[in-house]
C-alpha cells in the first residue's frame, strides 16, 4: 500500500495514517495491545442504520427504507465486520456494499467502507462516507476523527482542524483526537494550539509518544 509522499519539511502524516491495517482493526475492535486512548473506535457504537439521517448521503426521504431491509442490511454489516476482522477487506467492503444497498442510512457500513477506502488511500471518497457517517451520527468523536485523517492525508490541514475542534468537544476525553488535533494545528504553523492539544493528549495519556514528541517540537 502507498501513500502520497510528504512534502518537502511537512510533518508525517499521524500514525493512525500511517498505518491504515491498524485503523481499521481498531475500528472492528480488534485487540492490538497498542494504547489507543479516549476512543474506541467501535463500529457498533455508531449506530446501525435506525438513526434518521441530518446529512445523509442520498436524499432519499426518511422512513423509506423497509424493516425487512434494515434488518438485511445489519446482517451484512456484520459480516463487514467480521471480515474486516480477519483483514479480509474485498470481503468486508462487498458487505458494507450490500448493506448500504438495502439500507443507504446503515451508519456501520458507512463508516466501515470509508476505513476501507481510507486503507487504499482513496480519501475523497472516505471522506464522503465519513461524512454521511457524521450526520447520522452527530457529535460521535469516531467519524470526525476518521474524516480529519483522511483531509491531513490531502494535505487539507484547515478542513482537518475543523473536525479536531469539533471532535474534542464531543469527547473531551480523547487523548487520540487530542494528539491529531496538535498536528494538524502544528502543520497550519499554530504551535500555541498544537502544544495546548499535545499537553491535553499527554495528561490524558502520559506514554503518547506522538504527543510527547509534538511538545518537544513545539516547546510546550
Amino acid at each position: 500500500m502507498v501513500f502520497p509522499a510528504s512534502r518537502p519539511g511537512a510533518l508525517p502524516l499521524p500514525r493512525m495514517m500511517a498505518r491504515p491495517a491498524i485503523l481499521l482493526a481498531v475500528a472492528v475492535g480488534i485487540p492490538l495491545g497498542i494504547p489507543l486512548g479516549g476512543c474506541s473506535f467501535d463500529l457498533g457504537s455508531l449506530g446501525s442504520g435506525n438513526d434518521k439521517p441530518k446529512q445523509a448521503a442520498t436524499e432519499k426521504p426518511t422512513g423509506s427504507v423497509s424493516p425487512q431491509n434494515v434488518s438485511d442490511a445489519k446482517e451484512h454489516a456484520a459480516r463487514g465486520q467480521e471480515f474486516a476482522r480477519s483483514f479480509k477487506t474485498e470481503q468486508a467492503l462487498a458487505e458494507f456494499e450490500q448493506a448500504l444497498g438495502l439500507d443507504p442510512y446503515n451508519t456501520q457500513a458507512l463508516y466501515g467502507r470509508g476505513l476501507i477506502y481510507q486503507g487504499q488511500n482513496q480519501h475523497e471518497q472516505a471522506i464522503e462516507d465519513f461524512t454521511a457517517a457524521s450526520g447520522l451520527a452527530p457529535q460521535r468523536v469516531e467519524p470526525l476523527l476518521a474524516r480529519a485523517n483522511s483531509y491531513l492525508a490531502l494535505n487539507k490541514a484547515k478542513e482537518a482542524t475543523a473536525d479536531l475542534d469539533e471532535a474534542v468537544q464531543a469527547d473531551p476525553n480523547s487523548a487520540q483526537a487530542w494528539t491529531v488535533r496538535g498536528e494538524a494545528y502544528e502543520r497550519l504553523g499554530d504551535k500555541s494550539k498544537a502544544a495546548a492539544s499535545y499537553n491535553r493528549a499527554v495528561a490524558l495519556r502520559p506514554r503518547d509518544d506522538a504527543a510527547r514528541s509534538g511538545l518537544a517540537r513545539t516547546g510546550g
